[in-house]
C-alpha cells in the first residue's frame, strides 16, 4: 500500500494519527494487515523515512498489528520510459549489498519485500545480499532479457511485481517483458485486479497460463484509494482521480497507482476470471502472507479478526463488516 484514504505514506512527516486513519480505511475495506510501500526516492531519505515510520508502527500495537512488513519499490528500477512508470527516473540508481544493510539496519527484524530491476549493475549480488538478509526479492519495473530474469532466479528472486504494468502502452509482440516473465514458472506474479491495469482478457489468459500458486493480487492503492475523486499526492507527484478511479498524472494517460479498495478488487477479479469470489479473496490474504513468510488465518495469539460478508446471488458485495480484535 503506498497509501490509502487520503494519507500519503511517501511524506517525510507521517504521524501516529495519519498512519491510524489510513489504517482505519484499509480495515473498512476489509484489509486488516498490509505491507507499507515506500517507493522511489533519494536513497538516504527513503532511509530515513522507513526509520520513521518503523518507530511509529513499533510504538503503537494498533499499527503493529495492521503493518505486516514493508515493500521497498525502488530506487533500483529501469530508468527507461514506460518501465519507469510513475517514478521519478532522475532518483533511479544500481543496487548494492550496503544498500541493503542500511534498509535491514532502518527496518530491523521486520519482514520486508524490495522490487528491483534486475538488468541494473549489481543486481544480482544485491539479490543474493537480500535473501542473506532475510528479505524477499521480487522483479519488477524491468525490461530485463531472458538471460537476466533467468539469472536473478539463480540469485533467489522469487516474485514479480504486478505484471503488466511498470512497462509501456505498446511492447514488441514477439519478444516483451510479459513474455520473458512468463518463461520463468517459478517467478511467483502479483496482479492489481481493477479490470484497468489487467485487461480481463490478459486477467483470464494469465489465470490458465499459470499454476494456480504463482498468482496472487495487490491493490497498490496510494492516498486515493477509499476517497473520493480529486487530485492526491504520491511523494513528489500530483496526480489526478476521475469518477473512474483511474489514477493518473494530470493531462496525461499514463496510469500512476490505483484508487483500488482491496475487497473490491476481490469481486472485480472473480467476475473476470469467472473463480469464486472466495478463491480471489486467498489470493488477496492467503498467499501473499505465505509468500512473506506470515502464517495466515487463525492462530493462538494472533489478532482474532474476521470479515462478515453478504453476498447476493449475482456475486455483488451487498454488506461488509469487519469484527475482532
Amino acid at each position: 500500500m503506498n497509501g490509502f484514504a487520503g494519507i500519503d505514506f511517501q511524506q517525510d512527516d507521517l504521524t501516529l494519527s495519519e498512519l491510524r486513519t489510513a489504517a482505519r480505511g484499509l480495515r473498512e475495506a476489509a484489509c486488516t494487515r498490509w505491507l507499507l510501500t515506500l517507493i522511489t526516492g533519494e536513497w538516504s531519505r527513503l532511509l530515513d523515512r522507513a526509520r520513521h515510520l518503523h518507530g511509529i508502527v513499533a510504538a503503537d500495537a494498533g499499527l503493529r498489528s495492521a503493518v505486516a512488513g514493508w515493500h521497498i519499490e525502488g530506487p533500483f528500477l529501469s530508468a527507461e520510459p514506460g518501465f519507469c512508470g510513475a517514478h521519478n527516473p532522475a532518483l533511479m540508481c544500481d543496487p548494492t549489498p550496503g544498500h541493503l544493510e542500511a534498509l535491514r539496519e532502518a527496518l530491523p527484524g521486520d519482514p520486508i519485500l524490495i522490487t528491483l530491476a534486475p538488468e541494473r549493475p549489481g543486481s544480482m549480488e544485491s539479490i543474493r545480499a537480500a535473501v542473506r538478509l532475510g528479505m524477499r526479492v521480487n522483479l519488477g519495473h524491468t525490461n530485463a532479457s531472458a538471460d537476466q530474469l533467468r539469472e536473478a532466479v539463480v540469485a533467489g528472486a522469487t516474485g514479480f511485481t504486478h505484471l503488466g504494468n511498470g512497462c509501456p502502452q505498446h511492447l514488441d509482440r514477439h519478444d516483451n517483458i510479459l513474455w520473458r516473465v512468463l518463461c520463468q514458472p517459478s517467478l511467483a506474479v502479483s496482479l492489481i485486479p481493477d479490470g484497468i491495469h489487467v485487461s480481463p482478457s490478459l486477467m483470464t489468459v494469465l489465470h490458465r497460463s499459470l499454476p494456480r500458486e504463482s498468482i496472487h493480487y495487490v491493490s497498490d492503492a496510494m492516498s486515493a484509494g477509499g476517497a473520493p475523486p480529486g487530485r492526491y499526492r504520491l511523494g513528489a507527484w500530483e496526480l489526478e482521480v476521475g469518477g473512474d478511479q483511474i489514477v493518473r498524472r494530470p493531462g496525461t494517460t499514463q496510469f500512476a497507482g490505483s484508487a483500488l479498495r482491496p475487497v473490491d478488487g476481490v469481486f472485480r477479479a472473480a467476475a473476470m476470471t469467472g473463480a469464486p469470489w472466495q478463491e480471489s479473496w486467498l489470493r488477496f490474504s492467503d498467499l501473499p502472507a505465505r509468500r512473506m513468510g506470515l502464517e495466515p488465518g487463525l492462530a493462538v495469539g494472533a489478532p482474532a479478526e474476521f470479515c462478515l460478508l453478504r453476498v447476493d446471488p449475482q456475486g455483488r458485495l451487498t454488506h461488509l463488516e469487519v469484527v475482532g480484535a
